[in-house]
């Protein structure tokens, strides 16, 4: 009974140590995964940091080698690491999102510009087939129509400049460096052609900054954006309303596969071409341009914003009007000259709250498609703004 005794309690101390030294164990490994993680996650925010602090509308003199150093140490993280860059603005797709391929671009910050110069001013965007597609799009058509002008960009986004630069190693000027190139460039005579849609912030920011450097030139004149003068209220309309209503109109059917707008109301289509949306007096031209609409007898098109200003543009008060409507199927698109960041994510994201999801998920719908382009890409919208260098220029 002793002997069976002694067995029993030394099997239990085998057991016991054999526990405790696998415990032990365990706890080792586990804190080596603790600390291999931690080193993870700081290594990422060490990169969100460095891509918050580029996040800017302002340059300044360090501003290249922050680019440079955002880029690189985001190089240096692998792959696992990347996926935990998390910042104020910064996330994995600030580098690694695909958007095409930036060496097709053109940033127009060459020299030897001449005399006359016309500066083609946009906002921007970091999507690079889009920036080729509709920016480029539009300076080549305008350098085309102008041959004796040298056709020269600036960008009013820092952010997004800085995106670029620090991606894809491509340099944009900015609407300083792009004036005070001009003035070393001895330009005379200077056209401002701004791809804006309308009389917005953004234009009125263009604007004062060229002002200030106004006495530099012999010459300074302004070009109308993309719609024209504003009008005083959502019954006014123009002649350059008109023309991007029957250009985006007549590009959305053609892309859907409708032989005219007419087929398309007949198949049950109605189209939302979707804005930014400002709080700006200019607000007014997504009205003026459902208006337009309206005129023209389109009825199966409807003009909405982001931003939700003015109200009935807001996605809630679209999808009511096109369900009072009666439409079953729907097709948004841009209405904007950039297919950017509002049209892949706000417009045809995966999100809950982007309008795809928002219009599938109101139960009202057979159908929701997206088509994801810029009016800077169509032809006729092109002709547009040369229209409107080619008035300035011939006054």
């Amino acid at each position: 009974m002793r002997k069976r005794l002694l067995t029993i309690l030394l099997a239990v101390s085998v057991i016991s140590t054999l526990t405790i030294a696998g415990c032990s164990g365990g706890n080792g490994e586990e804190k080596e995964e603790t600390k291999e993680t931690e080193d993870d996650q700081k290594a990422a925010n060490e990169v969100a940091d460095l891509i918050d602090a580029i996040y800017v509308q302002e340059r300044n003199d360090q501003t290249d080698e922050a680019c440079k150093a955002a880029k690189e140490a985001w190089d240096e993280l692998t792959d696992e690491q990347k996926e935990l860059v998390e910042g104020e603005n910064a996330d994995p797709d600030y580098f690694g999102k695909d958007t095409g391929d930036a060496s097709a671009d053109d940033s127009r910050n060459q020299d030897g510009i001449g005399e006359n110069e016309l500066l083609a001013v946009s906002f921007g965007t970091s999507y690079n087939d889009s920036r080729v597609e509709d920016i480029k799009g539009i300076e080549d058509a305008l350098q085309e129509a102008y041959p004796d002008w040298s056709v020269r960009r600036a960008f009013t986004s820092q952010i997004i400049i800085n995106h670029i630069q620090a991606r894809d190693g491509e340099c944009i000027d900015n609407m300083d460096q792009a004036l005070e190139r001009a003035v070393k460039n001895n330009v005379k005579n200077l056209i401002v052609q701004p791809t804006h849609l309308m009389h917005g912030a953004e234009y009125d920011e263009l604007v004062k900054a060229v002002e200030r450097y106004q006495d530099k030139f012999e010459s300074v004149k302004f070009s109308e954006p993309l719609l024209g003068e504003v009008g005083s209220d959502a019954s006014a309309i123009n002649s350059d309303k008109e023309a991007v209503a029957k250009a985006v109109t007549a590009q959305a059917v053609e892309t859907a596969g409708y032989d005219s707008l007419d087929a398309a109301k007949e198949d049950g289509t109605a189209f939302v071409f979707m804005g930014h949306g400002t709080s700006h007096t200019a607000k007014v031209s997504y009205s003026q341009m459902q208006t337009q609409m309206q005129v023209l007898g389109y009825d199966n098109v409807f003009i909405g914003t982001v931003e939700g200003e003015p109200e009935e543009t807001s996605c809630e008060a679209i999808i009511e009007a096109v369900k009072n409507a009666g439409y079953k199927k729907v097709i948004l698109r841009p209405l904007m000259v950039v297919a950017g960041d509002h049209a892949n994510n706000d417009m045809a994201g995966e999100d809950e709250d982007s309008w795809k999801s928002l219009f599938e998920n109101s139960g009202f719908f057979e159908q929701v498609d997206v088509q994801i382009a810029g009016l800077g890409g169509i032809e006729a919208i092109q002709q547009i703004y040369v229209d409107h260098t080619a008035a300035v220029i011939d006054k």
